[in-house]
């Protein structure tokens, strides 16, 4: 299987205005297994259900407090536009967690541990003047790799048709597309923030290590977590204990990301003339959401209600 990013194409889009689109979803018929006969697959994906919610939310805090810094207007708009699309994330991927819920696994005590990430670890403090602005500009930084890698995910899945051809519930495949082509849409924001207002790159790197790391650990607790919670694989699956062979197996298959192409981003991202345009398709990113179901009846919703 190729797990080299995808070519920027010629034909890319100019710079888009960034807009919310108030999408909603229909959880009623989704199996707590939405790739059929693979949980683990499921499982793996599933974990950006508990990760995204409140760092998406932490993003939207963030990046409120750093408005006031920008003093390119056209930057500002493009922030403007990425904390509403991130508030709709948000809210968008939390109605999955009561849907695991309904069906007998609780994800409460695992999200309740990422809360604690954002809010206290990685939350405000009491600081003023220049130490103020200095952990302000390294969240930014924390932001903008984790950006980079939602990128990776939002083109990943965007390419990713085995998960069609093997069934993989229509409702969540549109989820993962949607806010995968809005991650690729709005790319190059956080970077361009950080680069705005610090644009060192020692803070630039440094602040990647962290998130690599951090979502490395988390993906791999989380994962852990769903696989020994899921009511319908206790007992069956080796003792419920996830192996890294069954991530390289699934990311072979082209059912999950591959590690290859994960490992891969921390290089990307640490080049010196690194900027997220380079990576992804605006273009394909663009073309699904003009078909993407939940899109588009967000779109003829605020048409009606604008007449």
């Amino acid at each position: 299987m190729n797990t080299d990013p995808a070519p920027v194409t010629t034909d890319e889009p100019d710079r888009l205005v960034l807009r919310a689109r108030d999408v909603h979803f229909d959880w009623s018929a989704l199996d707590l297994h939405w790739i059929p006969d693979e949980p683990f697959a499921t499982h793996v994906i599933n974990v950006l259900h508990l990760l995204l919610p409140e760092g998406e939310r932490w993003f939207v805090e963030v990046f409120k407090q750093a408005v006031p810094h920008i003093t390119d207007h056209e930057l500002r708009e493009q922030v403007l536009g990425f904390i509403g699309q991130e508030a709709v994330h948000a809210e968008a991927h939390a109605g999955v967690l009561d849907h695991m819920d309904a069906h007998g696994l609780d994800p409460r005590p695992y999200v309740e541990q990422i809360a604690w990430l954002f809010r206290v670890v990685l939350g405000d403090r009491d600081l003023s003047g220049a130490r103020e602005f200095a952990w302000l500009r390294t969240r930014l930084a924390v932001i903008a790799g984790i950006e980079h890698y939602t990128a990776v995910l939002g083109q990943w899945v965007l390419d990713a048709k085995r998960l069609d051809e093997v069934g993989t519930d229509p409702t969540m495949l549109d989820l993962l597309r949607w806010h995968g082509a809005e991650e690729v849409e709005h790319r190059s924001v956080a970077y361009d923030l950080y680069m705005h207002v610090d644009g060192g790159y020692t803070r630039r790197a440094l602040a990647m290590g962290v998130a690599a790391f951090a979502l490395a650990s988390l993906w791999v607790r989380g994962v852990r977590f769903l696989v020994v919670n899921d009511p319908y694989l206790r007992g069956r699956i080796d003792g419920v204990r996830p192996k890294a062979s069954w991530a390289l197996r699934d990311g072979r298959r082209g059912l999950i990301p591959h590690l290859g192409r994960l490992a891969r981003a921390i290089p990307e991202y640490l080049r010196r003339r690194y900027h997220p345009s380079h990576h992804g398709s605006t273009a394909q990113a663009v073309a699904y959401l003009a078909v993407s179901p939940a899109a588009r009846a967000a779109e003829a919703a605020e048409r009606e209600a604008a007449r």
